[in-house]
């Protein structure tokens, strides 16, 4: 049987400084946790899987909501790892993110990698709505396979509108059935980890950065609004982790240091 679930997350200042969550509502295998933020006023949910999940036909949603002024990081305590399992009148599983986030907030969508097994069959959307003086962090990670065995079908896509204006749309095919040459030297080139990481912030507007390497694998690129891309190939999960790091420390030091004046 295939399961039909939505976990619901709303941020909003509590009117001391700091970040409330009026809304913490777990469903199905997407458990969520308040945990212990390392910054003050800044709320903290890591989402624990409570069950194995997608499997083949499987429909799950996250919906999170930072209202004006609230700051909140939403992270997870393991991968998400989308299984064979039985189809549902040969239905893809699907895994929807629903993000907004109001004027002065922000949010770091920070979630752990989604590994394709062989067998599977995921359709994955990412949605945000963001404020025009929202501020957004947000990383994708792929990992295409288990060790040892081939991927599974993974279609995943990702739009930002800020403003109510496009800002990325962009969607990324793998494994059987995605179009030719997925693997091929211009888009994978036999790596089987790729990773996305984007931010937003209105400091941008007024010092944008210019398009530059990150490495043999990584690379920048400036957005038409106030943000960049970081999008990344590895061999493994764990190398890309440390490429995606690095450039979100360096991202987020300069914007402080644009922030001081300096």
């Amino acid at each position: 049987m295939s399961v039909r679930a939505t976990a619901r997350i709303a941020a909003g200042p509590d009117g001391r400084g700091g970040t409330a969550l009026p809304v913490l509502e777990s469903a199905g295998p997407l458990a969520l946790r308040r945990t212990r933020s390392r910054c003050p006023g800044r709320a903290r949910v890591t989402v624990v899987g409570a069950m194995s999940a997608p499997l083949n036909g499987d429909h799950l949603a996250v919906e999170g909501r930072v209202t004006d002024g609230a700051r909140l990081t939403v992270d997870a305590a393991a991968a998400t790892v989308a299984l064979p399992g039985p189809r549902a009148d040969g239905e893809s599983a699907t895994y929807t993110v629903d993000l907004s986030v109001g004027e002065g907030a922000a949010l770091h969508w920070l979630p752990e990698q989604l590994v394709s097994a062989h067998g599977s069959d995921l359709r994955q959307l990412t949605r945000v709505e963001l404020a025009a003086t929202g501020r957004l962090l947000l990383r994708e990670e792929q990992v295409l396979g288990r060790h040892g065995e081939p991927t599974g079908a993974l279609t995943t896509r990702l739009t930002v509108h800020r403003a109510g204006r496009p800002l990325l749309d962009q969607q990324l095919a793998y494994g059987p059935g995605a179009p030719d040459g997925w693997d091929g030297p211009a888009v994978l080139a036999g790596h089987r980890a790729v990773g996305q990481l984007l931010l937003a912030d209105p400091s941008f507007e007024e010092t944008p950065l210019p398009a530059r390497l990150l490495g043999p694998t990584a690379a920048l690129t400036p957005l038409a609004g106030p943000a960049v891309l970081v999008t990344a190939v590895a061999a493994d999960a764990r190398l890309l982790r440390g490429i995606l790091d690095e450039a979100a420390h360096e991202l987020l030091d300069g914007l402080k240091a644009v922030q001081r004046g300096g």
